[in-house]
C-alpha cells in the first residue's frame, strides 16, 4: 500500500520504519519544520532513506487549505494517510484524499481524554486502564470512528515517561503496523465513538500545574506524576517556586521524621527525610516526592532540600567547564541517536548498553588525565549534569558525599586500638536509635560495662527495611551487574582480613570468644564465607526446558533465578560474626538487600563489619543492622509486610513463634537452624586416642557454646571407663581464663543468664540421679566463667538427656556392647536433627550407622569439621534450609518460569 506519513517524533520514526518493513510504500513524509537547526528524527530517517521528505510550516492560510501543498501531497498518489503523532492541523483536504482515509494514533482509550495531554489526564484521573486508539481521522476534535484499541494497567507510580516507554510507545508503534495491515486486507472496523462517558481536557501548561492541597494524598500524587515531567507539578514555598517529580504512595516504613518544610495552603508542612520530601493530603495520608525542581531549575533530590549550597552542585570553574565540554563531546560519540547532550539527558535511557559503561570510563581516563571511575561510578550519576558534577568532585579529591561520621567507642585491648562503632546502621549511616535509646554490653570476661548500644525500636526496624527496599527496587544494587557485585564481596572479604584481629578481639570482649579460636573460627571462616559465596554472584543460572509445542507455534521455556528482595536475617549470641557471614554472604551474593539483627548481647562485631561495608563500598542501604531485643525487632522483620525472607539462628521455641509470623504476615520465606541434642557414637573398634581428642572438642569447643555440640555421647560398655577417665584427665589439663591470653583454651559463657542456666541445668542433672564426675559449678572469680563438666550414668528420660546444655556438659551413656540398631533407636529418639557423629574402624558399620541417623550432618571419625562448600542445616525440630554451600544460595532466590511464543 502507498502510504503516506504525516508528523513527526521517535514514535512518528519508529511507526515509518516499521510500515516500510512490512512491505509498504511510504511515498511521502511530511514533517515539522527543522528547529534550531535541527531537523526532527521522522524526517531524518525518511531523508536518509531517500524518501522525499516535506517540511511544511502551515498548512493553511485564512481557513483554507494552501493549494500548493494539496497539489505537492496529490502527486504523490497515496492510498493511505497515516498520522503517529502530530502536532499540527491537517485540513480535511489531506485527510481525506486518499482512497482508504487517514488514521490516527492517540494515548488514550478513547472516548476518554479527547484532546491534548492524554497521557497526562489518564494519570490525573487516576485511571486504573490507560491504553491507546487508533481511530479514523475526523475534524480534529478526536471523536472518530474507532478503528483499533489497546489497553494496560496503570501501575501505582507510574509516571507520563513511564506509561509511555512502558506500553503506549511500544505497543503503540506494532498497534499503527497492524491497524495498517487490517486496512489493506479490508478488514479494518470503522465503529461509532460512543459519547458515554466521553470527556475533553485541554491542554496541560506550566500555569495550570499548581497543585491544589485540599484534597486526599492520592490525588495530589496523581496530580504530580500526571505533570511528570512536563510541564511539572508545582507550589510555593520557602520564597520560591518548587516543581514536584517522582512521587510515590509506597511509604510503608517511613516516619515523618526530619525538617519541616511550611507549604502555603498544605494540610500539614511537609517534611525532609533521607528518603525524600514527605507530603500529607487533606485525608492524613502521606506520599514521598523524590525529586525537587528549583526555581532556576536545577533539579536536586528531596531528600537534600535543606543541605545548602552543596546540593544545589559545586561552582565550576573555567576548566571545569572546559572538562566538560570535552566530556559532553564523548557522550555524543557514544549516544549518536542523541541529538543534543543536555544536563538532564540519562545515559542508560539514551539507549548505552554495558559496553558503553567501560567506553565512557576509558573517554574519561584519557579525557581527565588519568582519573579514575568505577562502573559504580556511572550508575550513581547517570544524567550528563550529576556525571559532570561527580568528575569534579573526583577531580577536586572531594568526596564528601560519600564519606559516613562514624561515632567511634575506642579502647585499647590486645595491644591494639580497638575503634568500635555502637549506633543503629541504617541506609548507610550510623544513627541513634528512635528517642535515642541505649543498653549496655556487657564484657563476660569480668562483667564490666563495654560501651552503650543504641537500642533500636520498631520505627528503627521500618526505617532499615525501607532503605533496604529502595535500595533493592531503585538503587545501584540492582543495577550492577552479578561480576561487580561478586567484586564487592571479594573487596569486603580482603577488608575483614585487613582486621582480622581486630575483629577477633571484639569477639573476645563482646562474646568471650578465646581469641586464638576466634582468629581462626569465628573471623577466618567467615573471611572464606565471603570469598566462597563472591564467586558463586556470576554463577547463578537459569535453565532451558523442552515443553510441548504449541503446533503449528513451536516454544520456549527459560527459568530464572532472581533475588526475593529484602531479608531478614536473625543471628545468635554463640558466633556473632560468623553466624552473620554464614547467612549475610548468601543472600547478596543472590542480590538481595538485607536487615540484620544481631544479638543483643553481641552486637560489636556486626556493627564493625557495617563499618567495613561503607569502605567496601557498598551501596547505602543494601546492608542495615539493627541491635535490640527479638521481641521487637526480631518481631517486626516476621511482621513486616515489605520483608520477603527471614532468615534464623536460635532455638526451636522462638523459631516456630517466627514461623507462625511470617505465615500469618505475608507468608515470607523462611530458613531456620534451631536446637539440637546431637548424638556421638562411639564404639569399641574405634581409634580411642583419637575419639577422645574428638569428643572433648565435640563438647567443649567454644565453651560448649556450639549449634553442633555433641549433648550426648553414647559409649560402648567395653571402653566405656577407659574413656571417662581419659576425658576427666584432658578436662584437667583444660586452661580457664582470660579468652585474649594465648594459652587459654575455656573462656567465659557469653553472658550471666545463660551461666545461671548452666548452674541449673547441672542441678538438675544430679537431682535426676545422674553422676556428676566433674565440674557443674560456676568458677569463684569474675566474669561468667563455668567449670567444663562431665556426666555418666545418664539414663534415656532424664532432662539432660533429652534438652541442650548449650554449654561446656558432657552428657555419657553406656550402650551394651554390639547392639547396633538398639544404640541407633536411642540415637534417634530426639525430636532435634541438627548434627550427629559416630567413631568406629568399621567402614561398613559406619556407613551403617550414617545412613540411619537422623540429622542434617554427620560426622564419621571426626567431629565439627565444617567447611564453606558444605550445606549445612537439620532435620526435624532443628529445622530446615541450609546454610553454606551452593545450597545457601536456593534459600535467597525465586524461581520465575519465562514461556515464548514464536
Amino acid at each position: 500500500m502507498k502510504i503516506a506519513v504525516i508528523g513527526q517524533s521517535l514514535f512518528g520514526q519508529e511507526v515509518y520504519c516499521h510500515l516500510r518493513e512490512a512491505g509498504h510504500e511510504v511515498v511521502g513524509v511530511f514533517t515539522v519544520p527543522d528547529k534550531d537547526g535541527k531537523a526532527d528524527p521522522l524526517g531524518l530517517k525518511a531523508d536518509k532513506d531517500g524518501v522525499p521528505v516535506f517540511k511544511i510550516p502551515r498548512w493553511r492560510a485564512r481557513g483554507q487549505a494552501l493549494p500548493s501543498v494539496v497539489a505537492t501531497y496529490r502527486a504523490l498518489g497515496a492510498e493511505l494517510n497515516v498520522l503517529p503523532f502530530c502536532s499540527q492541523f491537517i485540513p480535511p483536504e489531506i485527510i481525506n484524499a486518499p482512497r482508504h482515509g487517514s488514521i490516527i494514533y492517540h494515548p488514550s482509550l478513547l472516548p476518554r481524554h479527547r484532546g491534548a495531554s492524554a497521557i497526562n489526564w489518564t494519570l490525573i484521573h487516576g485511571d486504573k486502564k490507560g491504553g491507546f486508539t487508533i481511530f479514523w481521522a475526523d475534524d480534529g476534535l478526536d471523536t472518530g470512528d474507532l478503528l483499533l484499541q489497546k489497553e494496560c494497567e496503570i501501575l501505582p507510580d507510574d509516571t507520563v515517561s513511564t506509561l509511555y516507554s512502558r506500553f503506549l510507545f511500544p505497543e503503540g508503534v506494532k498497534g499503527m503496523v497492524q491497524a495498517v495491515k487490517l486496512i489493506a486486507e479490508g478488514r479494518a472496523p470503522r465503529l461509532p465513538q460512543p459519547e458515554d462517558g466521553a470527556t475533553y481536557e485541554g491542554i496541560q501548561k506550566k500555569e495550570t500545574a499548581r497543585i491544589n492541597w485540599e484534597q486526599p494524598a492520592e490525588a495530589i500524587h496523581n496530580w504530580i506524576r500526571g505533570n511528570d515531567k512536563v510541564p511539572g507539578a508545582w507550589t510555593e514555598a520557602c520564597g520560591q517556586k518548587l516543581t514536584f517529580f517522582s512521587s510515590t504512595l509506597s511509604t510503608e516504613g517511613l516516619a515523618p521524621e526530619g525538617e519541616t518544610l511550611p507549604i502555603p495552603g498544605a494540610h500539614r508542612p511537609g517534611v525532609v527525610t533521607g528518603a525524600g520530601l514527605i507530603l500529607f493530603g487533606n485525608d492524613d495520608r502521606m506520599l514521598l516526592v523524590k525529586n525537587i525542581q528549583l526555581e532556576g531549575g536545577k533539579m536536586i533530590p528531596a531528600s537534600q532540600f535543606f543541605r545548602g549550597a552543596d546540593s544545589a552542585g559545586l561552582e565550576l570553574t573555567e576548566e571545569d567547564l572546559v572538562t566538560a565540554e570535552a566530556v559532553r563531546g564523548a557522550w555524543k560519540r557514544i549516544l549518536p541517536n542523541v541529538l543534543e547532550v543536555e544536563d538532564s539527558t540519562d545515559f542508560f535511557k539514551s539507549g548505552a548498553a554495558s559496553v558503553d559503561i567501560v567506553r565512557l570510563v576509558e573517554e574519561v581516563k584519557e579525557l581527565c588525565d588519568g582519573l579514575e571511575l568505577e562502573n559504580e561510578d556511572i550508575y550513581m550519576a547517570t544524567t550528563f549534569g550529576d556525571f559532570i558534577q561527580l568528575l569534579v568532585r573526583k577531580m577536586r579529591g572531594d568526596n564528601k558525599e560519600s564519606k559516613c561520621v562514624i561515632d567511634h567507642v575506642e579502647k585499647t585491648v590486645n595491644k591494639l586500638t580497638l575503634r568500635m562503632p555502637h549506633q543503629l546502621f541504617i541506609g548507610g549511616a550510623f544513627v541513634d536509635a528512635e528517642g535515642g535509646k541505649t543498653y549496655e554490653t556487657i564484657n563476660p570476661t569480668d562483667g564490666s560495662v563495654i560501651c552503650q548500644v543504641s537500642l533500636a525500636q520498631v520505627s528503627d526496624v521500618d526505617k532499615a527495611v525501607a532503605a533496604a527496599k529502595d535500595a533493592f527496587e531503585h538503587g545501584l544494587w540492582g543495577k550492577i551487574s552479578a561480576r561487580d557485585r561478586g567484586h564487592l564481596l571479594y573487596r569486603l572479604a580482603d577488608l575483614m582480613e585487613e582486621h582480622q584481629a581486630e575483629l577477633a578481639t571484639i569477639e573476645a570482649l563482646d562474646a568471650g570468644a578465646v581469641y586464638t579460636l576466634a582468629l581462626r573460627t569465628h573471623v577466618g571462616m567467615s573471611i572464606q564465607t565471603f570469598r566462597y559465596f563472591a564467586g558463586w554472584c556470576d554463577k547463578i543460572q537459569g535453565a532451558t526446558i523442552p515443553i510441548n509445542q504449541a503446533r503449528p507455534n513451536r516454544n520456549l521455556t527459560l527459568t530464572r533465578r532472581e533475588p526475593i528482595g529484602v531479608c531478614g536475617i536473625v543471628i545468635p549470641w554463640n558466633y556473632p560474626l560468623m553466624m552473620l557471614s554464614w547467612k549475610t554472604a548468601a543472600c547478596l551474593a543472590a542480590g538481595n538487600t538485607v536487615v540484620i539483627k544481631p544479638a543483643q548481647v553481641t552486637p560489636l562485631t556486626a556493627l564493625k563489619f557495617a563499618e567495613l561495608t561503607l569502605k567496601a563500598g557498598f551501596p547505602k542501604g543494601v546492608i542495615n543492622i539493627l541491635p535490640g531485643p527479638g521481641s521487637v525487632v526480631g518481631q517486626r522483620l516476621s511482621d513486616h509486610p515489605d520483608v520477603r525472607k527471614i532468615a534464623f539462628t536460635g532455638s526451636t521455641e522462638v523459631g516456630k513463634h517466627i514461623m507462625k509470623s511470617c505465615a500469618l504476615s505475608n507468608v515470607k520465606k523462611v530458613s531456620l537452624e534451631l536446637g539440637g541434642k546431637s548424638p556421638l557414637i562411639i564404639f569399641a573398634d574405634c581409634d580411642l586416642s583419637k575419639a577422645v581428642q574428638m569428643g572433648m572438642s565435640s563438647v567443649f569447643f567454644n565453651k560448649g557454646e556450639n549449634c553442633i555440640a555433641a549433648g550426648r555421647l553414647f559409649v560402648e560398655d567395653s571402653i566405656h571407663d577407659q574413656f571417662v577417665q581419659r576425658v576427666v584427665e584432658e578436662v584437667g589439663k583444660m586452661k580457664i581464663g582470660n579468652p585474649l591470653n594465648r594459652d587459654t583454651s575455656h573462656g567465659p559463657q557469653n553472658h550471666q543468664a545463660h551461666l545461671r542456666k548452666l548452674v541449673e541445668y547441672c542441678q538438675r542433672g544430679v537431682k535426676e540421679g545422674a553422676t556428676l564426675v566433674c565440674g557443674g559449678n560456676q568458677v569463684p572469680r569474675p566474669g561468667f566463667f563455668f567449670e567444663p563438666t562431665v556426666f555418666t550414668d545418664v539414663e534415656d528420660h532424664m532432662f539432660i538427656a533429652q534438652e541442650e546444655s548449650f554449654g561446656p556438659v558432657m552428657i555419657i551413656s553406656r550402650f551394651a556392647s554390639g547392639d547396633v540398631d538398639a544404640v541407633l533407636s536411642r540415637a534417634n529418639a530426639t525430636e532435634f536433627g541438627l548434627a550427629s557423629g559416630v567413631f568406629t574402624g568399621d567402614i561398613s558399620k559406619a556407613l551403617y550407622v550414617s545412613d540411619k541417623l537422623e540429622a542434617g550432618t554427620v560426622f564419621i571419625n571426626t567431629y565439627n569439621k565444617t567447611d564453606v562448600a558444605a550445606p549445612f542445616g537439620g532435620f526435624k525440630q532443628s529445622g530446615f534450609g541450609k546454610d553454606l554451600g551452593e545450597a545457601a544460595l536456593n534459600e535467597y532466590l525465586r524461581v520465575k518460569t519465562v514461556t515464548f511464543e514464536y
